[in-house]
């Protein structure tokens, strides 16, 4: 069975009503980047920075898969499928995608600022200023922040490596260092770049760029997988 790898971006999820910052020139849901989505600005306004992060979860919580993500899963009929996404809500899993793995976190697991970052699953709960792991530390969202490492990065590598087939959805390509992986392909990878905006992409062969929505575009493209499966 071949490996279909799939790198999703901000585009899956726009289609579930769920807005990001590159929507508004650099502001995410109004606020700055600068000021929700970094380790200073927690430091420096955490109470903040946790309210910004509930909202964000409470819409994800309503938020419901897209006819995308459904084609996704319908894909794994006839391919091992593995999704990688820059996206820190649980759509793809809601849908019934089986391997998911986050590049930016998840949003609805928390993690503790201490140096051991022992992860929870939140479950219908937030995150309040005074919530404590076991060691007393305080928690935060489990995601990446601007300026943090990511430590899922060499996984997806390792996935992308062994890819037959690459799917790019919804991405503009733009953020490192995940926008990276396409570069990590075999050479005989066929890839397919769904965005109804796509970025110029140089120095990659066997890409077909589908210029339509996420939604669309993965059906288009599913049926074309089928179709030569």
């Amino acid at each position: 069975m071949k490996k279909v790898v799939v790198f999703s971006g901000a585009g899956m999820s726009a289609e579930s009503g769920l807005k990001t910052f590159r929507d508004s020139d650099g502001l995410w849901e109004n606020y700055s980047i600068e000021d929700v989505a970094t380790p200073q600005a927690f430091a420096n306004n955490p109470e903040l920075v946790l309210r910004f992060y509930n909202e964000r979860r409470q819409q994800i919580r309503s938020a419901k898969p897209n006819p995308g993500h459904l084609a996704l899963v319908q894909l794994e009929e006839k391919y091992n499928v593995e999704i990688i996404t820059q996206n820190i809500d649980d759509l793809h899993e809601r849908a019934g995608s089986k391997n998911v793995l986050h590049l930016h976190g998840e949003i609805l697991k928390a993690r503790s600022s201490a140096p051991s970052e022992s992860i929870y699953h939140l479950g219908n709960k937030d995150i309040q200023w005074g919530d404590v792991c076991e060691q007393g530390f305080q928690l935060r969202p489990h995601i990446v922040w601007f300026g943090e490492m990511v430590p899922m990065l060499e996984h997806a590598i390792m996935k992308v490596q062994m890819a037959d087939i690459l799917l790019i959805i919804g991405t503009s390509l733009q953020v490192y260092p995940a926008a990276s992986l396409i570069h990590y392909v075999p050479s005989n990878c066929k890839i397919f770049y769904i965005d109804p905006n796509p970025a110029s992409v140089t120095g990659i062969e066997n890409i077909n760029v589908i210029q339509e929505a996420a939604s669309t575009g993965i059906q288009k493209c599913v049926s074309i997988l089928n179709s030569e499966s």
